[in-house]
């Protein structure tokens, strides 16, 4: 029991503790939000439609100041904030070179000069963006950081306290050493700015921003509090301090925003930070895309008077975060949700008193439970502890709905299960917990039957970054984004399902561990986190099997009107780190190393070769019952070392002699093809296009053979065909 005091009153954190509170967290988060849509905010989305429409991001500051001029003049916004930083000057508009040429070759041009004078102020793509946001609600976004080695770019706005505002407080700000900010002439003509750093749990998930973050002894204030401060009008923040003082310190307990409207009051915790009070799942707030702002296709109704955030979901632009309500979430919809729980006053706090107040709640149960329970019998044991968690938890929940306080739970419920299970069974205890965290920690990466096996031998596996060898699978869809464009969002949503899912079974089928997914691609690997010698051959047959899995689905996406679906894949093997990677603010296990690359790029040129999987020539050397077709030499984008690519076609036990003279036919025109024989390798081609005049390799190489034949390579080619693009 005390040792849980303990922990409630901070003499000590535990690590379990902090993991509980986070999972009671999230489900009493779940269970109580509101899911409904905030029209009051508006997320005015860089989309995968306005990457199409104009181009890649970044796009020119003309077109953005092009968007102001649309957001405050034609629709009539309240204010703008940008979930993007402008760090880099833009230099699209090519004045640099006319200026170039005016003091160089057209230095005497008269004409030239002039006209250059006359257009300069059109081509300062920064100065006319400053131009635009200067003297509207704008509000800049900024990223703070902690690295060994602090680095500062760009301009930080003035800080919202200035240094020495909080001495004789003990309060633990949400410290940082550097900063990422935006261009010093954007940020001088701005309204305000602010940070869009939140904190980052164990578990790599959002839970709470900090509502002001320490850099340099000065502090700094968040986007979501930003954004409301201005369109507030004029205001002033106080700190709101703890009447009860510890120690001679008053605790930051709430910052109170005083605007001509009244006062708004945003509690926070002792890291000065609020949780994030998710109304929903992604679609909280309407989202309308960029380009449809930019060619005036939204209706004036939809902007008039709306809180913007420009952000992006587009997946390439890696704005994306774990969330309690999804492990894919926008992170401009985290700060749409601060927003909103500011303006709404739903904000839910720990005050200073919460400490105090879980001690002697701790103390009250845990006397009444050490006494009770070793009088009771095992029936009105668990009778008894099961009433006790009911109290706590339904304590919990009515203070965080009507009190807007959150309640710690853990201390309380580890404490109750810890006097049941010593009461009933000690050493039953302690081992279902260590399987139920190592299937919590392993369970999203591999199968059951793995997890079962780690569980079972827990020494044997670690999560600190080791190397292996490893064999790593990477699968993309070819023409993901032309599909993607021709049906809704919501049977996007179904067809992804419907290929994901098979396709991850089948990599759980063959024990290996599914890294991460892509949007449309996975990433899995073998050999982690329990060993696997059959590593190499593992993955060929789960990629074989992969290509089987999604033939078989064609006909049932043909009854859905759906596009036919191909994927590419590719496998590599060789030695590589594996664990848990990242950084302060989010960590996963996954692998890394150049083998991994080379993985990612075989997937790539598959559609190059017209076949669906390639594997490495450390794959191929690994696993040598198979057939396989041996596809080129390659030197792919940041390896200069060329590599022997092949694919598997099937078990030699299963190869019919037909298609193995095929094959040893196809390595014969390799060999012409390197000799430079281009006239018998043409000939050759032509025999297997008659023998198979499916295979699009074929063709594939006639075309090279044909290209070679007008245009002879160099006297020193190697036979080696560079990649160098992804």
């Amino acid at each position: 029991m005390l040792f849980f005091v303990g922990s409630a009153a901070r003499f000590y954190r535990l690590d379990f503790v902090e993991q509980l509170s986070s999972i009671i967290h999230d489900y009493r988060l779940r269970l109580t939000m509101p899911r409904t849509l905030d029209d009051r905010i508006v997320i005015v989305d860089i989309d995968e439609k306005s990457l199409k429409e104009e181009g890649r991001w970044p796009w020119g500051r003309d077109r953005l100041a092009l968007l102001m001029d649309k957001l405050f003049d034609k629709y009539g916004v309240a204010v703008v904030g940008f979930d993007v930083v402008f760090a880099e000057r833009d230099e699209s508009s090519g004045l640099k070179v006319l200026q170039k040429l005016g003091q160089n070759q057209l230095k005497g041009d008269r004409s030239f000069q002039a006209t250059l004078r006359q257009i300069q102020p059109q081509l300062e793509y920064d100065k006319l963006f400053a131009s635009k946001i200067k003297n509207r609600n704008v509000v800049l976004g900024y990223y703070l950081t902690s690295q060994k080695a602090p680095h500062v770019s760009g301009m930080l706005p003035e800080p919202t306290f200035p240094s020495g505002s909080f001495t004789g407080h003990s309060i633990e700000f949400a410290t940082f050493n550097g900063y990422g900010a935006n261009l010093p002439e954007l940020q001088q003509a701005v309204a305000s700015g602010g940070h869009f750093n939140p904190l980052v749990d164990f578990d790599g998930q959002v839970r709470r921003v900090p509502m002001l973050a320490e850099y340099d002894g000065a502090y700094y204030e968040s986007l979501s509090l930003a954004m409301v401060r201005t369109l507030l009008g004029p205001t002033k923040l106080l700190p709101g301090y703890a009447e009860v003082k510890t120690g001679g310190y008053a605790g930051l307990e709430w910052l109170e925003l005083e605007a001509a409207g009244g006062r708004l009051k945003i509690p926070v915790d002792s890291d000065v930070a609020t949780f994030v009070p998710y109304r929903g799942g992604q679609g909280s707030f309407r989202y309308i895309s960029i380009a449809d702002v930019l060619h005036d296709r939204v209706d004036l109704a939809q902007l008039k008077n709306k809180i913007i955030l420009v952000g992006t979901t587009a997946p390439g632009l890696m704005d994306m975060r774990s969330t309690p309500v999804a492990e894919v979430y926008p992170g401009v919809e985290v700060h749409a949700n601060m927003i909103s729980g500011i303006l709404d006053q739903n904000l839910k706090g720990q005050p200073a008193y919460m400490l105090g107040a879980e001690v002697v709640w701790l103390l009250l149960i845990g006397i009444a439970l050490s006494f009770l329970l070793p009088l009771l019998t095992p029936a009105k044991a668990i009778l008894a502890s099961i009433v006790t968690l009911i109290m706590t938890t339904g304590l919990s929940l009515v203070v965080w709905q009507y009190g807007n306080v959150l309640m710690p739970m853990s201390n309380s419920l580890l404490m109750i299960a810890l006097l049941f299970a010593v009461n009933m069974s000690y050493g039953y205890f302690f081992t279902s917990r260590t399987k139920h965290q190592i299937t919590r920690l392993f369970g999203q990466y591999v199968p059951g039957e793995v997890v079962e096996e780690i569980a079972k031998n827990p020494q044997n596996v670690s999560m600190e970054g080791e190397s292996r060898e490893m064999t790593i699978l990477f699968s993309d869809v070819r023409g993901f984004t032309t599909i993607s464009e021709g049906l809704d969002p919501k049977e996007l949503s179904l067809l992804m399902n419907e290929f994901l899912t098979p396709l991850s079974r089948v990599v759980y089928k063959h024990r290996g561990t599914i890294d991460k997914y892509m949007g449309d691609c996975i990433m899995a690997f073998w050999g982690a986190p329990l060993p696997d010698k059959d590593h190499a051959r593992n993955a060929i047959l789960a990629g074989i099997e992969m290509q089987a899995t999604l033939q078989a689905l064609q006909p049932h996406f043909k009854e859905r009107g759906w596009p036919e679906i191909q994927v590419g894949v590719g496998v590599n093997s060789g030695r590589v780190s594996v664990g848990n990677m990242g950084s302060e603010v989010r960590v996963a296990y996954t692998v890394m190393g150049d083998e991994v690359n080379l993985a990612s790029r075989l997937e790539g040129i598959t559609k190059q070769y017209g076949v669906g999987f390639i594997v490495g020539e450390n794959t191929r050397n690994l696993v040598t019952d198979f057939l396989y077709r041996e596809l080129d030499h390659v030197r792919v984008k940041g390896k200069d070392k060329p590599v022997a690519i092949y694919e598997p076609i099937v078990l030699l036990s299963e190869a019919d002699k037909a298609l193995q003279d095929e094959v040893t036919l196809f390595h014969e025109v390799r060999r012409l093809y390197r000799k430079q024989d281009w006239d018998q390798a043409e000939l050759q081609l032509m025999n297997l296009q008659r023998m198979s005049p499916g295979v699009a390799l074929y063709g594939k190489y006639a075309e090279r053979v044909a290209f070679f034949r007008k245009r002879p390579p160099n006297a020193d080619w190697d036979g080696v065909f560079d990649f160098r693009v992804k």
